[in-house]
């Protein structure tokens, strides 16, 4: 099994949901970004979704795209990231690690290169939010060669061919978009209803993958309702982009605190 087999195999036989962290690579600068991914570590995240600085995040919201620019005015570049990154694997050689990337980026390196590179880091998975299903191909078939899973994206407007598609080719698992539109807007008000008919129609697949819920999830009880919803887990990145932005001037401890009580309470809700 590769790691989010048995990652997703593990918290299924004791009834626990995943909560994988989305952190933007180099915020708010090289070493407290080191510091947080060991804190989110330690206090309980399952696995991780990185992200790599872009100047343009058009999936994105304020949140994560004032974490891409602190991690550009710290001197943040691709092959620092990589270096970073190396650095995580190198000390959690057993966690699963996924990036997220925009597609400008992977073909500004070489869709090879880049693919060679994540094999090297012993990348998990790759997400590209801009790429849509029609167009990602090339990106596809170079992921597989280096086995690498690649990450397809599970819109709420999503109709039954597309979740066939999602299902039949996805690897890894599948990231659920709790709704249309950007990250880190704080609005409560799912479709619950539309979001239970998704998942019941991803799980009613030949082929069943995990699914991971993002967009919006930013408290405990949001994770709890997730799960019970039928996901195996949630991404959350805006809150801890928040908490990273408003803890700038304090001390590097209390900011690495609040990270620690967000993880144990995400993790104490993710419990059916």
């Amino acid at each position: 099994m590769n790691r989010y087999q048995k990652l997703f195999t593990n918290l299924h036989q004791q009834k626990l949901g995943a909560f994988v962290p989305f952190i933007t690579v180099g915020d708010p600068d090289p070493d407290s970004f080191i510091n947080i991914i060991d804190t989110l570590i330690e206090a309980g995240a399952d696995a991780l979704e990185l992200g790599i600085p872009f100047s343009d995040p058009l999936s994105d919201g304020p949140a994560i795209q004032k974490s891409m620019e602190r991690a550009f005015k710290s001197g943040i570049n691709f092959f620092l990231c990589l270096k970073l990154i190396n650095d995580i694997r190198s000390k959690y050689p057993h966690l699963p690690i996924g990036l997220l990337i925009y597609a400008n980026l992977i073909m500004k390196h070489g869709i090879k290169n880049f693919y060679c590179n994540c094999s090297k880091l012993n990348i998990d998975s790759v997400l590209i939010p801009d790429l849509p299903i029609e167009e990602s191909s090339l990106f596809y078939k170079t992921a597989m060669y280096y086995k690498i899973a690649h990450i397809f994206i599970c819109p709420p407007n999503a109709n039954f061919n597309l979740i066939k598609q999602i299902t039949n080719q996805g690897q890894g698992y599948i990231y659920l978009l709790s709704r249309p539109g950007i990250t880190g807007i704080n609005n409560d008000e799912f479709n619950i209803t539309v979001l239970n008919m998704l998942i019941q129609h991803i799980k009613q697949q030949k082929r069943v993958l995990p699914i991971l819920q993002g967009f919006g999830i930013h408290t405990p009880d949001q994770a709890h309702q997730s799960l019970l919803s039928g996901t195996s887990g949630v991404i959350i990145g805006s809150a801890i982009a928040n908490i990273i932005e408003d803890n700038l001037s304090s001390n590097p401890i209390i900011l690495l605190t609040q990270l620690k009580k967000l993880t144990h309470l995400i993790k104490i809700s993710m419990k059916l």
